[in-house]
């Protein structure tokens, strides 16, 4: 046997054996074993290896500064009404217009929001997986997308719609996917069961072989998988298979939290769902060295870092402590509480990296901030957002009761003041959230509507009645081109100014994704923190104003020598006493370098 692969079939068996052991017989396992090392097209009918000739290299960096990820649906630009129709380009290939004239010198990476045909929440309600909604585009315009640039695609793998086919099949008690969903007896124990809605539950279906009790961890139209059923797990490496030959080559493993079920405990986390992680990646970088594992675990901050294993699992986690903590540090004019929690942030091994981001299409989340920030805090945050005009779903508990779950509110909107109110700094305190956020340890992502900085879309909000449109505007295009043409538009001076900071990071060799982090402690009004590139040869002291009233920084109290010359990046002024005084008026920032590279 090849040696790649004998040490492929060992990890893939112990794998295996952990999570159906209880379940599977041996002869069991290794059936499932071939089947899944030929669906991914790494042994054909023989036997023999097909995949790379080397294993995978652990801890290796498939990122550097260079990357920077644009979250986008695949309609939120789009030409309009006005374009006929016979004339009218498909909305990904307007995406690709905007990203090639707007977008190729900053953004090396897109993230295109579910593009399968879907029954509800905006894309992750699937009903098939394999094809492309016919009113986005097809295959041809994702594949011409994936050579411009590094793709990301979703995998709705935790639940599919209530109108795909394998549900339908369900129902009637045949055909494929007849098998692939969770059921429960709802006289077991799901008290413990966490939840990010407050519907049921448990679904009631009518079906061919009696009612039947299915889990439904988001809404009843969004049916979860069962994944005791080995069968599920080759549909989903049937899938990943295809999306990589697609070329897609960053898969965000969407809600994967939820997906080992059990009665009587909480239903999240689970062991078997971090090994399933693990044995995806295992598949994934064999067929494919350089494709990339993101989790999108929205949950307290802990739970969320366990999904790094032991850079064995996810290559990257959503950074989902970091939006409600931003925020709240420029609407409160305080670093306390995101100086503590960076100081408790373990450096992020080689191999693996925090994706940051501070806006995406779902709502600023609340349960990343449990234990980070206190109740009061959090009720005034609420407060302050729904004075904002922003909305709050909720999430059910044990005892019956709701709790705020996410406020729901576009990123322009919820930094237009303070908790005092409106105020006339929100452009400044704008940029300077990303400012901050650009210069932290990990891969920045950036969604369109926070590029563009578009407000809160009430008109969708009342057609759809779900919180989370209110920060889903499609624009169209000949709009924001020329929103962006006006050098007067608020939407023109924040692109404009959230690129020039994306140009510049992408020079710098102490923003690589790994490069040393370490806070600094410059009272509370002023947030900073310390980079040094991994040669040791760069240093970039990142310092801003997050507060509404002028503050002086004396730059003694950073460890800036006088054998360097130093420059601010972001202004290009050079510093000429490193014993002086900077003043900074509110949001000001500074990434002050001892190279302008």
């Amino acid at each position: 046997m090849n040696d790649v692969l004998q040490k492929l079939d060992a990890k893939l068996s112990d794998q295996l054996e952990f999570i159906y052991g209880p379940l599977l017989s041996g002869t069991d396992i290794d059936a499932l074993k071939r089947s899944l090392l030929q669906t991914m097209n790494l042994v054909d009918g023989q036997g023999a290896f097909l995949g790379a000739e080397t294993s995978p290299k652990p801890y290796t960096n498939h990122w550097s500064e260079k990357d920077a990820i644009l979250i986008t649906y695949g309609d939120s630009v789009s030409e309009g009404a006005s374009v006929l129709a016979s004339h009218k380009q498909k909305p990904l290939e307007s995406l690709g217009y905007f990203l090639d004239k707007y977008c190729k010198d900053t953004f090396n990476s897109v993230h295109i929001l579910p593009f399968y045909p879907y029954s509800s929440d905006d894309g992750f309600s699937v009903i098939n997986y394999v094809e492309v909604n016919d009113s986005l585009g097809d295959w041809g315009h994702v594949q011409s997308l994936s050579q411009r640039y590094r793709l990301m695609a979703d995998v709705v793998i935790n639940h599919c719609s209530a109108r795909s086919q394998w549900y339908g099949n369900f129902i009637k008690g045949q055909g494929e996917g007849n098998d692939y969903f969770f059921t429960s007896d709802p006289a077991l124990d799901h008290s413990q069961v966490v939840r990010p809605r407050t519907s049921s539950l448990l679904k009631e279906q009518e079906t061919a072989d009696g009612t039947k009790y299915i889990w439904c961890t988001f809404s009843h139209d969004q049916i979860d998988f069962d994944f005791r059923n080995p069968k599920v797990l080759i549909e989903f490496a049937k899938i990943l298979n295809f999306y990589l030959d697609q070329g897609i080559r960053i898969f965000r493993f969407d809600a994967i939290a939820f997906l080992w079920k059990k009665a009587a405990t909480s239903s999240l986390n689970l062991p078997e769902t971090h090994e399933i992680v693990r044995l995806l990646r295992t598949l994934i970088e064999h067929k494919c060295h350089d494709a990339v594992i993101i989790t999108e675990t929205n949950i307290p901050n802990r739970e969320n870092l366990s999904y790094f294993g032991n850079a064995n699992e996810a290559h990257c986690v959503y950074n989902f402590s970091l939006p409600p903590l931003l925020v709240n540090t420029l609407i409160t004019g305080s670093s306390h509480y995101l100086k503590q929690w960076m100081m408790s942030m373990p450096p992020a091994q080689n191999g693996t990296a925090y994706f940051n981001f501070i806006a995406s299409h779902d709502g600023i989340g609340l349960r990343p901030a449990e234990g980070l920030l206190s109740d009061t805090e959090i009720n005034t945050f609420v407060s302050t957002m729904l004075g904002f005009g922003g909305r709050v779903s909720m999430r059910a508990l044990e005892n019956n009761q709701n709790k705020p779950y996410e406020v729901n509110i576009s990123l322009f909107d919820a930094l237009q003041g303070t908790t005092k109110g409106p105020d006339k700094w929100g452009v400044k305190r704008f940029v300077c959230a990303h400012a901050l956020m650009l210069g932290l340890e990990g891969i920045p992502g950036i969604y369109i509507h926070s590029l563009v900085g578009t407000r809160n879309d009430y008109q969708k909000l009342e057609h759809t009645k779900h919180n989370r449109s209110i920060n889903r505007h499609r624009w169209e295009l000949s709009e924001l081109e020329s929103e962006l043409a006006n050098e007067s538009s608020t939407h023109s001076k924040i692109y404009h100014q959230i690129s020039k900071m994306l140009e510049i990071r992408t020079k710098q060799a102490a923003f690589h994704p790994n490069a040393t982090q370490f806070t600094l402690h410059l009272g509370e009004s002023i947030f900073g923190y310390w980079r040094q590139s991994t040669d040791r040869r760069q240093n970039i002291f990142c310092i801003y104003n997050i507060s509404d009233t002028e503050q002086d920084i004396h730059l003694s109290e950073l460890n800036i020598t006088e054998f360097d010359s130093w420059v601010d990046l972001l202004s290009g002024t050079v510093i000429t006493d490193i014993d002086g005084v900077v003043n900074m008026r509110p949001y000001d920032a500074l990434w002050i370098s001892n190279q302008n590279s």
